[in-house]
């Protein structure tokens, strides 16, 4: 009994780990944004915010297991990624498939039902983008993998606002704008620092692909594009003086 309440425990463990509880939770605090902004700096009912955070939560996880799952040749090869469950075998490949896929779809299913059918369709296209479009279409094959897997990121304050106004306006596309520019010299400067390890898994990152330079320069100038960017939402007057002094200073 000890030793199958020890396994059952081990499998627990490994599926909150292939869930990245890390990235559940930064993209948790994204879409709060977009609920923030969406209800005129008001925080909504807290079950709007509830129902909102367990099936984006879900979904998310779903989405990072099936990337887990899929990547689990190259995670063997990246000294950084070598100890994930999957790259260790420690769950079954068609079991925490079908555990992913269950959680995926079926959050997206319940969004639409407890909160709004254009939340639940933005979240599916996030989804859709970071596991297809990136995880299994060009993570492999395009140093332009991390451009279009910046897009999926960029989707929770999309879903937030979506949550609390049943639509996408101006401030949506802002936040969805400046997410996606951010996130490219974020993953830029992590491939820059582990390009070695894509090297030996033939993941061709921009580092590995074009050479460090070249990842520099890009860098830079998401960078520099990032500051005018981040400022929008002051001159499309959605936010005041004390967002555009934060934003520059940061």
């Amino acid at each position: 009994v000890l030793e199958q309440t020890q396994t059952q425990q081990s499998a627990l463990s490994a599926y909150i780990s292939i869930s990245k509880p890390g990235i559940v939770g930064l993209t948790l605090v994204a879409a709060l944004t977009g609920i923030y902004f969406g209800n005129h700096g008001v925080l909504p009912n807290w079950s709007v915010i509830f129902w909102t955070f367990l099936t984006l939560g879900l979904a998310t996880a779903g989405s990072c297991m099936l990337n887990n799952i899929y990547d689990r040749d190259i995670d063997r090869v990246m000294k950084r990624t070598s100890g994930r469950a999957m790259a260790l075998d420690a769950l079954p490949v068609k079991q925490a498939t079908i555990v992913a896929l269950l959680l995926s779809v079926g959050s997206s299913s319940l969004m639409a039902y407890v909160v709004n059918p254009l939340t639940a369709l933005v979240t599916t296209v996030g989804v859709v983008g970071y596991v297809v479009v990136y995880t299994m279409m060009t993570k492999r094959t395009t140093p332009w993998a991390n451009q279009l897997g910046g897009i999926a990121g960029a989707v929770p304050p999309m879903v937030g606002y979506a949550a609390v106004t049943g639509e996408l306006g101006a401030a949506a596309w802002i936040l969805f704008g400046i997410m996606v520019v951010w996130q490219q010299p974020h993953a830029l400067a992590l491939a820059l620092k582990y390009r070695k390890d894509y090297a030996r898994a033939n993941v061709p990152v921009i580092p590995v692909a074009c050479g460090v330079q070249a990842t520099k320069i890009r860098i830079a100038v998401y960078t520099t594009i990032l500051i005018p960017v981040a400022t929008l939402p002051y001159f499309f007057e959605i936010a005041g003086i004390y967002y555009l002094a934060a934003s520059i200073v940061l």
